[in-house]
Formats: C-alpha cells, sequence, structure tokens
C-alpha cells in the first residue's frame, strides 16, 4: 500500500483514496443527502452541513445505528486502519469501525481545535478530501503564507528541532490517519464554494503496555 509518513511524536500517515472509493462516497453524499441524518450534535464544528453516512456504536438519542457506504468501500477503510497500526508495529489488537461522516463547510464556517473518540478513548481518526473550492478567499496577510482553510494537525512531540505542526497542501482524494488524541483543526476561508471532507472514527482496542519497545 502507498503512503506517506509525517512524525509528530505520534504517526501521520498519508494514503491516496482509490478512483472507486472516492467516487463512490461523493456519489452516496450527492444523492443521498435529503436521507442523512445531521451529526452536529456529535461535532464540534462550526459547520452547518454535518451528516453521518455510517454509525456503528451505541444507539443513542442523537445518533442510531445505520450505514448508506457498501461493504467494499467499508473494508477499504479497515484494511487502511489495519496497515496504520502494523506499521507502527501495534500487535494483538482489535479494531471496530465506528462513524464516518461528511463535513461541507463553506465560507466563514471553520473546525476549532479538537480530538476525536469513538466507543474507546483508543482509535484512529481520519480525513478524507472529497472536494475543494477553486478559491480559498483573500489571503488579508502574509499572502506568502496562505492559512486559509487549512488543515492543522498539533503534535505531541516538544523541545529543539521536533516537528511539532503539520499543515499538509491537500488534494482531493489525500486520506489522512493519525491518533484519536492528536488535536486539529481547520481554518475558516472566505472565497465561494465549499469544501467537502469526510472524516472517519476506528476504535483500536489493544494493551499499550505490552506493545512497548515491540519491533
Amino acid at each position: 500500500m502507498k503512503f506517506e509518513f509525517v512524525f509528530l511524536g505520534q504517526s501521520v500517515l498519508k494514503y491516496q483514496v482509490p478512483f472507486d472509493i472516492y467516487v463512490s462516497i461523493n456519489q452516496i453524499y450527492e444523492s443521498k443527502f435529503k436521507q442523512l441524518k445531521p451529526a452536529n450534535q456529535q461535532l464540534v464544528g462550526k459547520i452547518k452541513n454535518e451528516h453521518s453516512l455510517f454509525y456503528n456504536g451505541d444507539d443513542q438519542s442523537k445518533m442510531q445505528t445505520h450505514s448508506f457506504l457498501p461493504l467494499n468501500v467499508l473494508k477499504w477503510f479497515e484494511s487502511c486502519y489495519k496497515h496504520y497500526l502494523e506499521w507502527n508495529k501495534i500487535k494483538d489488537y482489535h479494531i471496530h469501525l465506528n462513524s464516518i461522516w461528511v463535513n461541507e463547510m463553506k465560507k466563514h464556517e471553520y473546525n476549532p481545535v479538537h480530538v476525536h473518540q469513538g466507543t474507546l478513548f483508543t482509535g484512529l481518526s481520519s480525513v478524507m478530501i472529497l472536494k475543494l473550492p477553486e478559491s480559498y478567499g483573500v489571503e488579508y496577510s502574509s499572502i506568502e503564507n496562505p492559512q486559509n482553510g487549512k488543515l492543522q494537525m498539533y503534535g505531541s512531540s516538544s523541545g529543539q528541532f521536533a516537528n511539532v505542526d503539520y499543515q499538509p497542501e491537500t488534494k482531493e482524494r489525500d486520506f489522512y490517519i493519525f491518533p484519536y488524541d492528536m488535536r486539529h483543526s481547520v481554518y475558516p476561508f472566505n472565497g465561494p464554494g465549499y469544501r467537502r471532507t469526510l472524516a472517519a472514527n476506528c476504535d483500536v482496542d489493544y494493551n499499550p503496555i505490552k506493545n512497548r519497545g515491540i519491533s
């Protein structure tokens, strides 16, 4: 599996979504939009359009079990999470795909700094880039260092020469996987159009003590 690696004290792995998976998710979101349950009450984003494609956690008043995604798409997600864990030398784990939803940001909307969780506090978050606007609008200052609409991840490392932050130049079909407790955010933009991304949570049940020092 082809991927790129960024180390921020914890690993961020970047994959490219297969074209058929990318098309399928966009088509399902667009064709089933009126049937999708809003996910705003469970999320911190200051975003109007946040809708769930998949939920397989405990039923609650805000969200019940459902799936709009075909089996091949769900299996692809699971294969990526397994690759991340195996590449990071995690042994004797069990995964549970918990939730998948779409954030469709318009101008001035944003995602504040936050972390994720599923049924467990241990697991993997992910962000998939589905659609990007033609322009993020005017940069009011420091145009040589654009920030509008950027995804930012905040690492847990510290000290001189440490890589602390990661702000990728995102493209459609990019897919980033990182641990639940890695803080991240998305800055607002002021241009036309929308920024459509998918987020997914996968619980990971493992013993961190037994995994210390494994090589």
